[in-house]
């Protein structure tokens, strides 16, 4: 099977390595686009994405920005789990061999990068940043009461067409990861659909507010991390059913449990059990939660209970230097001292 990892943990990884040499999460990013993008160089790519990538080279470094912030937002949500989204240095495999398996781990990944990569892209051609793309002119509609239409609605349907070109082109096999991939990629770039939302601005003397210009715009990305969460808690498992058609076995997937509402297109799936994540396995990708840093007072996923598998946790002190005692002065700064302050840190044994 050819999960879409390959797609953005190869392809869009050399993309990016090309721009700026790494992909990393953090303070190792620096500027995008800052070197010319050579598709050829790029190993991994099927046909498809090779032609593409020539086409529309100028694009791809917000390809790769949409991949980023995917990580980090990815990064962002399980920051207090088992599984905290960890990315290694040096591997084209940024996940490891986490995203082998098609787990709810799988499924979201799948659904925040290509999300990442439609946001990116559609953000890029509201700056005009690309040449081929600009603002949205088409389903704009009468204008409300009270305001007509202006600025620059993003074009979310061209960063998604560019998303589901790029990172669907490996899942045409007829094989149930492809179809698993495919749903979820699809469920993650419809969440910036869904989420779209009216951007108004005020125009007259003294903020009066005699004309109002709206447009279209998308949220933050954290509002699409915090939608895509949501989806990833009640994604739906399924079972793997085979059939013969004209082109040879084809498999499918169905709802394992009948009574539970069947899954829609915007909702995530997922076929495989995930491991539990408490201790490091080089086979599923497990790091393990030793000496993660747990939350005593909480009784959820982050806690101390919980995050260290009842193994208990350790506890040392910590000074941190802190601003305190800060003063308003007119007009208009704020001094304040600095303070060190006694912190508990809990990590797990």
């Amino acid at each position: 099977m050819t999960p879409i990892p390959h797609c953005f943990r190869r392809s869009v990884r050399q993309c990016e390595n090309l721009c700026q040499r790494s992909l990393a999460v953090g303070h190792q990013y620096s500027s995008l686009g800052t070197q010319p993008i050579l598709c050829g160089s790029i190993p991994g790519l099927v046909p498809k994405q090779l032609r593409f990538c020539r086409n529309y080279v100028e694009i791809m470094p917000s390809v790769a920005e949409g991949v980023k912030i995917g990580i980090q937002e990815c990064q962002h949500q399980f920051r207090g789990r088992r599984w905290n989204c960890t990315t290694l240095n040096d591997n084209l495999a940024i996940f490891g061999p986490v995203l082998d398996k098609a787990t709810r781990e799988s499924a979201f990944v799948h659904a925040i990068a290509s999300a990442g990569v439609a946001f990116a892209v559609t953000r890029a051609c509201g700056e005009g940043s690309a040449t081929i793309c600009g603002c949205d002119t088409r389903h704009k509609g009468p204008p409300g009461e009270g305001w007509k239409w202006g600025g620059c609605s993003e074009d979310v349907e061209f960063g998604s067409s560019v998303s589901r070109e790029f990172a669907d082109a490996r899942e045409n096999r007829p094989d149930a990861r492809s179809a698993m991939n495919r749903q979820n990629n699809e469920a993650g770039r419809m969440s910036l659909n869904d989420n779209m939302f009216l951007k108004c601005k005020c125009h007259g003397l003294s903020g009066s507010c005699e004309v109002k210009t709206c447009w279209w715009s998308q949220p933050d990305f954290r509002v699409i991390g915090d939608y895509m969460k949501d989806k990833y808690d009640s994604a739906s498992e399924m079972v793997v059913e085979k059939h013969k058609e004209s082109r040879g076995w084809v498999e499918t997937l169905r709802p394992k449990y009948n009574y539970f509402k069947p899954p829609t297109d915007r909702d995530l799936v997922y076929y495989e059990s995930s491991p539990n994540f408490c201790d490091p396995n080089p086979v599923t990708g497990s790091f393990g939660t030793r000496d993660r840093v747990c939350n005593l007072t909480s009784h959820g996923i982050d806690g101390c209970d919980l995050l260290c598998c009842g193994r208990g946790h350790n506890t040392r002190t910590e000074k941190r230097k802190e601003k305190c005692h800060c003063i308003f002065h007119w007009c208009c700064y704020v001094s304040c001292q600095e303070c060190v302050r006694d912190y508990d840190v809990h990590t797990c044994k």
